[in-house]
């Protein structure tokens, strides 16, 4: 996705968020993005959602080494 896809003073966005096209006479929006077409549409979802799984992912990886170290530091204590 872009950077920046709102001008530096505020005005309106000039370019979809996904692709950079220029807008057509329909503008889609999905969580207040704006977006040239139904494929960008799409292509922000699957994004989104790649975001997602990656972030379930990495949460799954913490719990799993706070699990194995409280696990090592049970088997000193004892």
């Amino acid at each position: 996705m872009r950077n920046s896809s709102h001008s530096l003073h505020g005005s309106a966005v000039k370019c979809c968020a996904v692709c950079g096209g220029k807008f057509g006479l329909i503008r889609y929006y999905w969580w207040r993005t704006a977006l040239c077409s139904k494929k960008c549409v799409d292509r922000f979802k699957v994004r989104r959602d790649a975001d997602h799984q990656w972030l379930r992912f990495a949460r799954g990886l913490v719990h799993a080494t706070e699990h194995q170290a409280e696990k090592r530091s049970a088997g000193n204590r004892a």
